[in-house]
């Protein structure tokens, strides 16, 4: 089965869950400000650090320091995909509950990833999980421009 279709199968399967769907939804409803990130690498090590200074969040050699774990959380995610802006919710108290879902769709698609891959190779599965990232990109990106964030 090609890779497109098995991704396809993964998003369908995750419905309400998939990661854009719960940014669009949950996320761009509420009163929100941007975020750019200098160099977005998808393939970057990503690594929340507690330092004497605060949280950053380390995405390849790029430190960002964070006011509070919940935004290093939230943001985390969209770095991980590589994502080059975000929309981060003002309302501080949301950040923890959405970081929350927003890591727990990622981890669900990953875990999807490697069910079906299983009985694949390697590059198999690494193949459907850039495919599947840059699917997360196109379509926040589209949520954006919808939105008129451009």
């Amino acid at each position: 089965m090609p890779t497109a279709d098995i991704a396809e199968q993964i998003k369908q399967q995750m419905g309400d869950k998939w990661l854009p769907h719960i940014y669009t939804q949950r996320v761009l409803r509420l009163r929100t400000r941007p975020y750019k990130f200098a160099k977005p690498v998808p393939t970057a090590r990503i690594a929340i650090q507690h330092t004497l200074l605060g949280i950053e969040l380390k995405v390849g050699r790029q430190r960002l320091l964070c006011p509070d774990l919940a935004t290093a959380r939230y943001l985390s995610v969209f770095a991980r995909a590589g994502c080059p802006e975000v929309a981060i919710p003002y309302d501080i108290t949301k950040i923890s509950h959405l970081a929350d879902e927003l890591e727990s769709s990622w981890y669900r698609m990953l875990l999807l990833v490697d069910q079906y891959a299983q009985k694949q190779t390697d590059q198999f599965a690494a193949r459907l999980r850039r495919l599947l990232f840059a699917n997360i990109r196109d379509e926040l990106q589209a949520a954006h421009r919808v939105r008129g964030d451009d």
